[in-house]
């Protein structure tokens, strides 16, 4: 590559990283007011909307790559985010501020994320690639995950705080008069919209431009979607995340990522196997073996770090052992790659 294209990426990448950071700061805005304007739980949002809204560069990278045949973006991609979600996006939320968890994502989320990712190995394993009928098992699992959220929302609602006009308001939104709840919702939605538009555009940036320049030095199409593509795709949890912790939103920070995880499993690859067959190579050394078990690894290591204590929280020493994990199978990865 010249040193005209290389600058042409770099900015590429600068200009999304932008794009990313003011956007999820919109968008942890805007759904923490739907939130507490509508008393919805603050985990149900960042398990749904939040979840969704993140996962889509993942959506649009893995199943583009599944209908190009290309199974090292399309799995990778996905093994590759869930992965940095838990051990690097997390363990970096934890080093700034303890995040709370509540027990339905300790005891019923968490688990759930290992069981579908060990589902995942099993089913990649059996068949030696994920077809339509793994497709609509997730499909399915997806169904049954959205309809406990509906039960979850309706349990908790009367638990969580609503918020009037006047609490919710600013100074910008006295001038409102008669029509001032109508403008504050539309102002809400308004940056949720902005916000997560913001937040893909500003991911599809910045995979674009980091894949170029990998691409140009040579690295395999498994370890770009490892690392790479996973880090770009994973920027709007990372900054999503970041956000919610330090506005206070620790529901909203940990239920982005596990219900990131969920989607990106049952919903992105769901729909990928459905649509095109994924090829899952089972080697230990040069397929993804090592990066599924890795997968069930984290939400286990996660559980760990917060049932351990006792006020079940994800504290600063948790962090740093998930971050010390990360850097390890990252530097595993990496030389497999390269063959050191």
């Amino acid at each position: 590559m010249s040193f005209w294209e290389v600058a042409a990426q770099l900015s590429l990448l600068i200009v999304g990283f932008v794009m990313l950071i003011k956007g999820a700061d919109w968008f942890v805005d805007g759904a923490s007011m739907i939130a507490r304007k509508f008393g919805i739980p603050q985990i149900v949002i960042g398990l749904t909307i939040v979840a969704f809204g993140t996962s889509a560069p993942e959506a649009a990278i893995s199943i583009t790559s599944a209908v190009k045949g290309s199974a090292g973006l399309a799995i990778g991609n996905i093994l590759g985010s869930n992965i940095m979600n838990i051990f690097l996006i997390l363990g970096l939320c934890a080093l700034f501020t303890p995040l709370a968890v509540q027990k339905n994502t300790l005891y019923v989320e968490l688990p759930f994320v290992a069981v579908i990712s060990a589902a995942l190995m099993i089913m990649g394993v059996v068949g030696g690639k994920l077809g339509w009928v793994d497709g609509l098992i997730m499909w399915l699992l997806f169904i049954i995950f959205f309809a406990y959220l509906i039960v979850l929302s309706r349990k908790d609602k009367n638990k969580a705080p609503q918020l009037d006009d006047g609490q919710l308001n600013n100074d910008d939104d006295q001038e409102c008069g008669d029509d001032k709840k109508g403008i504050l919702i539309a102002k809400m939605l308004g940056k949720l919209a902005v916000g997560i538009a913001l937040v893909i555009l500003g991911s599809q940036a910045v995979v674009n431009g980091a894949k170029t320049i990998a691409g140009g030095i040579g690295m395999s199409e498994s370890l770009i979607g490892l690392t790479v593509v996973a880090f770009g795709t994973s920027l709007p949890e990372l900054v999503t995340s970041m956000a919610a912790a330090r506005k206070g939103e620790a529901d909203l920070a940990i239920g982005n990522i596990v219900g990131s995880n969920i989607f990106n499993i049952l919903f992105v690859l769901g729909t990928s196997a459905l649509i095109s067959p994924i090829a899952f190579d089972t080697n230990w050394v040069t397929g993804f073996m090592i990066d599924a078990v890795m997968a069930i690894f984290a939400a286990v290591v996660l559980f760990l770090c917060i049932f351990l204590n006792k006020d079940k929280k994800l504290k600063r020493a948790g962090g740093i052992t998930m971050l010390l994990i990360y850097a390890g199978y990252f530097a595993w990865i990496v030389a497999k790659d390269i063959k050191f």
